[in-house]
């Protein structure tokens, strides 16, 4: 048995001090009619972060589509997370970027992009890599896919007694991500997760303030 095959049921859910917080994935195309849909879902309520997820575009043209989405973030209290690319992060003066296992190591962003750099980093379902990121001084860990999802199809399916182990041992915040809605999201937040990573659950709905309203409803539920 390795280190990241063991009884995570040992580890009971902690006590929750103040509800889990919103985290939106951005969808491929974030052009056109998209920096209105953002404004209407950060309308929706508290949303802590909202992630850049963009590919096969230029740096000069990711740097173009940002400019409305960072502003509108900050009018709005917002941190805005570039994923993958510590350059563009620079560049953009963002809040933070994540980082994928492959998109380098984290302090490195660190030493880039400043103390105050909010660093993320996936960490799959592995104990192993969370602890990794940890030492490396990430400010979050995150895990998933905890459910079926088509955004970013993953063979990984964590339990939620996961999130349970890390919350129990750690101070630093975890999210879950993966297939996450209204109705599914109860399981990660009783296990003890911090910030609840979503992106068709809100874009994929005609009225993403709305979207985000729900989840937040659900948030407050003890």
């Amino acid at each position: 048995m390795n280190e990241d095959e063991v009884d995570l049921t040992q580890f009971p859910p902690p006590r929750r001090t103040q509800p889990a917080s919103l985290y939106l994935i951005s969808p491929q195309d974030v052009g056109g009619g998209f920096p209105n849909r953002l404004k209407a879902a950060l309308e929706g309520g508290p949303v802590a972060a909202f992630q850049m997820r963009v590919k096969d575009k230029n740096e000069h043209e990711l740097a173009r589509l940002a400019e409305p989405l960072q502003r509108i973030c900050a009018d709005h209290d917002c941190a805005f997370i570039v994923n993958d690319s510590m350059a563009l992060a620079k560049r953009l003066g963002a809040d933070g970027v994540h980082l994928g296992q492959s998109d380098g190591d984290p302090r490195e962003a660190r030493a880039l992009l400043g103390p105050a750099a909010q660093i993320g980093r996936t960490c799959h379902d592995s104990r192993h890599l969370a602890m990794e990121a940890g030492e490396a001084g990430c400010d979050y860990v995150a895990f998933g896919a905890f459910y079926e999802t088509t955004t970013k199809p993953s063979n990984y399916r964590p339990k939620p007694e996961l999130l349970s182990w890390w919350a129990s041992l750690f101070e630093i915040p975890c999210v879950a991500i993966g297939g996450i809605t209204p109705d599914n999201v109860r399981p990660l937040l009783d296990a003890g997760a911090d910030f609840i990573a979503v992106c068709q659950a809100v874009w994929g709905k005609d009225d993403p303030g709305a979207a985000v309203a729900r989840f937040n409803e659900v948030f407050a539920l003890k």
